[in-house]
């Protein structure tokens, strides 16, 4: 690659010590272990690759991702695994740039031109088109949600499998507003209306929950109140603190993987089941039993994409009762 400023690059070091770098940028950003993981396995594999090559890694251009990418093809290893390996060298790359041991990240135009970009945005992106993750059936997530004794945790698997929330808009659910109101959740409704100042995507919008949903809600929130009284976050840790997303996908795949729906030392994407797969299956279930798509994209909180926002005329009362025809029921009493 060709020299893009003035400034000078750091000293190379070798690879033992540059991954032990990556890897403490990845917890500095808050990366989970089992992310950073993944992120090791394919790039073991493309050091090995590059090393045959009589290069080094910081002399990676377009030509050899290329024959990466054929050289995997070889392998018989699916176009998703492919993406993913990429993902993987994207992040590693840009961790470089910013560092100063290169200038440019080489795999943004291979990656743009010679794979299909997936959309996952670690929230959930607004993509329909997630045939890769693992979709659990109706009898799994019954099993999954049936399989877990606390009330806290149980809560939040079935919000997420029930509503589709990402994460971040789970975590930001309170019971009361700074007025001491009645906050996000409207109990008589059973439903939940995410504010709009919090988030970038469509907010002000409202998700609806079954009655199995609202019973087992009820239960926590009785549960929360005796516990940590003073504080208005729905959803909360052991030090009554609210609970985060790492907190949310570390709570999901500790379930997951006691009932064999995750395994985490897999790198295949369908291997794993976490928060995103809740909301997969609340999407694709959704659809299968029927529901328009305008009204699953109502509820996903889907970006719009048209000058005239169609959601926006959809009527509250036929979308909470589409819901409740369409939702899946997982036998909970």
């Amino acid at each position: 690659m060709g020299r893009l400023t003035a400034v000078e690059l750091k000293p190379a070091v070798d690879i033992a010590k540059l991954m032990q770098e990556f890897v403490e940028d990845c917890k500095v950003r808050h990366l989970t272990d089992e992310t950073i993981g993944r992120y090791k396995s394919p790039l073991k594999l493309f050091f090995k690759f590059v090393a045959e090559k009589d290069k080094s890694v910081y002399e990676v251009d377009k030509f050899v991702l290329k024959d990466f990418i054929q050289y995997r093809r070889g392998q018989d290893i699916d176009q998703k695994t492919i993406e993913n390996n990429f993902t993987a060298l994207s992040t590693f790359y840009e961790f470089l740039c910013f560092e100063g041991y290169t200038y440019a990240n080489p795999v943004l135009p291979v990656r743009k031109r010679y794979l299909k970009r997936y959309k996952d945005d670690d929230d959930g992106g607004d993509n329909f088109d997630e045939s890769a993750r693992k979709l659990a059936t109706v009898e799994q997530m019954a099993m999954l949600v049936n399989s877990i004794l606390s009330v806290r945790d149980q809560a939040v698997v079935l919000t997420l499998a029930k509503t589709g929330l990402r994460r971040s808009e789970l975590a930001s659910i309170d019971i009361e507003d700074d007025n001491g109101g009645t906050g996000n959740v409207n109990w008589v409704e059973q439903s939940i209306t995410l504010t709009r100042k919090k988030f970038k995507k469509r907010s002000g919008r409202t998700v609806f929950v079954d009655g199995e949903t609202a019973r087992v809600l009820k239960r926590w929130d009785a549960q929360r109140k005796k516990l940590y009284p003073k504080t208005k976050a729905l959803f909360v840790n052991e030090y009554g603190e609210r609970l985060g997303r790492n907190g949310i996908y570390n709570l999901v795949t500790k379930y997951a993987h006691a009932v064999g729906l995750h395994e985490p030392k897999s790198d295949r994407i369908e291997d794993h089941f976490s928060a995103h797969n809740c909301r997969h299956w609340f999407t694709t279930w959704l659809r299968r039993n029927g529901m328009p798509r305008e009204f699953i994209k109502a509820l996903r909180g889907d970006k719009r994409k048209d000058a005239i926002d169609i959601y926006d005329h959809i009527d509250r009362e036929e979308l909470r009762k589409a819901y409740l025809a369409f939702i899946p029921q997982l036998g909970l009493e």
